[in-house]
């Protein structure tokens, strides 16, 4: 803050630092971090410095209000690695969003870790929430992941899930879709696209220790067998939302599964599950539903390859999880998130 003040005319020198210092009753390097909006000062101390400084002149009015206001969060998203276009186009969307940061709004950044080795994401959340105020991320519901949150959650700190819940009874807050009611969608979807024709269908997840990939994957089964006695699901393969293992699971399946019908991919990495139904001759009679909105899955949609895509936009994910991340209810506690609108995109309904 700078010192070039008018003065009081109580003195006459302008008013310095070593003034509020006296006037708050605290040290000159409580009134330097207050002033500078340094984490580490109790609310309470924080409120009598600023008073102090605006009573002896230091700061105007508007000096004032600005710095009485609660600091923007600092705000770190944890996305897993890999291939998966989706999750990519998320962090890109991060990264513009914390290149536009205003004075007023959170401190962001984005990385991407192994979120596959459960020891090396809790120690990822460990570490970022250092300088985090809140951390949101798709993670695995795992025991290392959960005791990372629940440490960070009683430090008074917030874990917001994204895409896929995990640590239900520790975590801030949950953003994205209701999984189980987004696989029994594909299974719809999918059984619709059949015509109640007869014969196999696969399933390909990323990991069963994503919750959303497990909660897709019961929706899925669950309205299969309800209403779609006919079709047979072969099994599920994890490919870990990387483009080879999909293509390569892909492959298997077709060559060894000849009365395979349609394939429901609960992950991402779509493109190598379509370049094995290209090289076998299958994308056009086999029906193929999958997630996320992306350059790829555009691609998909647009030469029949892909049937249907479920899709949550990822602009209103990035703003669910800042709002999750950044907001209190009146009591202290965090929001509660709403789930997010489900799209369901075919070739004939892609938003420009």
């Amino acid at each position: 803050m700078s010192s070039d003040k008018i003065d009081t005319g109580r003195t006459n020198r302008l008013p310095l630092m070593d003034d509020i210092a006296v006037r708050a009753g605290v040290s000159l390097a409580t009134v330097d971090r207050v002033l500078n909006q340094r984490k580490g000062v109790r609310e309470r101390t924080v409120s009598l410095v600023l008073r102090s400084a605006l009573e002896v002149g230091y700061l105007s009015q508007e000096e004032y209000d600005l710095l009485v206001r609660p600091r923007p969060p600092n705000v770190v998203f944890l996305l897993p690695n890999g291939t998966n276009p989706y999750l990519r186009l998320l962090g890109e969307k991060v990264r513009k969003r914390a290149d536009m940061r205003s004075r007023d709004s959170a401190n962001i950044r984005c990385f991407f870790v192994d979120s596959f080795a459960p020891s090396a994401l809790a120690a990822a959340l460990r570490h970022h929430a250092r300088w985090a105020d809140a951390i949101a991320c798709m993670a695995l519901d795992h025991p290392a992941v959960r005791e990372a949150t629940a440490e960070i959650v009683a430090r008074n700190k917030k874990v917001v899930a994204i895409v896929s819940d995990f640590a239900p009874a520790v975590r801030s807050a949950y953003v994205g879709l209701d999984n189980q009611q987004a696989g029994r969608t594909a299974a719809y979807l999918l059984g619709r696209f059949c015509r109640h024709q007869k014969g196999d269908v696969a399933v390909i997840a990323g990991s069963r220790i994503y919750r959303a990939h497990t909660d897709r994957e019961m929706g899925f089964q669950s309205l299969v067998e309800e209403m779609y006695p006919e079709l047979s699901i072969i099994g599920v393969r994890e490919g870990h939302d990387d483009r080879d293992e999909n293509y390569r699971h892909t492959l298997a399946l077709i060559d060894h599964h000849p009365e395979l019908v349609g394939i429901y991919n609960v992950g991402g990495s779509s493109d190598g599950i379509a370049r094995a139904l290209k090289e076998r001759g299958r994308s056009e009679d086999l029906v193929f539903i999958g997630h996320g909105l992306s350059a790829d899955t555009r691609r998909l949609l647009l030469d029949g390859t892909m049937d249907a895509v479920i899709n949550s936009d990822p602009d209103l994910v990035l703003s669910a999880a800042l709002a999750a991340c950044g907001e209190l209810s009146g009591d202290g506690s965090p929001p509660l998130a709403p789930l997010l609108k489900m799209e369901i995109l075919l070739r004939e309904n892609l938003p420009l």
